[in-house]
């Protein structure tokens, strides 16, 4: 157990507490903390791949109103130590992870109903002109967020160390659960990127989306270019996108009578 790392790991989980509805709302995202959390823990690398995954699990979940998703942040941290400190596999990592960062949704929810509390003493600074008292609610609500998250980050890291000869007895002796867990992990992905499409994806888009896994199927199974695989399919998504815009958005445009200044 290295204290480094978990002072390291407290103050990053802070930080990305708090991203999460302030400052960048970006740097929180899996595919950028994964990194920085693998950076803190020595490997880099699964980082990477969770980041990245994880992403994919996250990308068509949005907070509305009160409805929060499974969190990103806590779900990261967790996936991160369970692979690099406990040893798990990459998918069984985050396949467990899910069950705290749903967990993480609630610490979400409880730092809002404090808040609620606290919102009259904005109005009132607000209704006095007072814009340091309006600073002043906004960052006792960061402090609340941030320190939560850090806790159980902290808790987290010294859980996740002290379970590690535990869970691998587990995936020695009970191979089946820890089987269970990475089919979910692995499956996730693909979960996350299908509620996005429901969102988002045209009818008339069915034939590229169906072209594109045949393209990464297809340039993926060749030895020289796998390791460019979602590179090369991005570039032909491009240039799909480019042709696209060029014979039917600018045909559309001339139709309605030319561009706009475009507001």
């Amino acid at each position: 157990m290295n204290i480094l790392e978990i002072v390291l790991l407290a103050v990053v989980t802070f930080v990305f507490a708090i991203d999460q509805f302030s400052l960048t709302e970006i740097a929180y995202r899996p595919i950028i903390a994964c990194p920085i959390i693998g950076l803190i823990l020595g490997d880099v690398r699964t980082g990477l791949v969770i980041g990245g995954t994880y992403e994919l699990m996250m990308i068509g979940n949005m907070p509305v109103g009160g409805a929060q998703p499974p969190n990103a942040v806590l779900g990261s941290i967790i996936a991160m130590i369970f692979a690099v400190k406990a040893g798990m596999d990459m998918n069984a990592a985050l396949g467990a992870c899910m069950i705290f960062a749903t967990f993480g949704q609630y610490i979400v929810t409880l730092t809002f109903t404090i808040m609620s509390g606290l919102m009259a003493k904005a109005d009132e600074a607000a209704a006095n002109a007072d814009p340091a008292g309006i600073t002043r609610v906004n960052l006792i609500s960061c402090c609340i967020l941030g320190s939560l998250f850090a806790l159980m980050s902290m808790l987290a890291y010294v859980g996740g160390v002290a379970m590690s000869g535990a869970l691998q007895s587990l995936a020695d002796h009970a191979s089946w659960l820890m089987g269970g867990l990475s089919a979910a992990g692995g499956m996730m992905r693909f979960v996350g990127f299908a509620v996005l499409l429901k969102i988002m994806i045209a009818n008339d888009m069915w034939g590229i989306l169906l072209a594109g896994f045949v393209c990464a199927l297809v340039i993926g199974n060749i030895a020289s270019l796998s390791s460019a695989c979602l590179l090369l399919v991005a570039f032909l998504g491009v240039a799909i996108a480019v042709h696209d815009f060029r014979v039917s958005g600018i045909k559309k445009k001339a139709e309605e009578g030319g561009f706009s200044d475009g507001i």
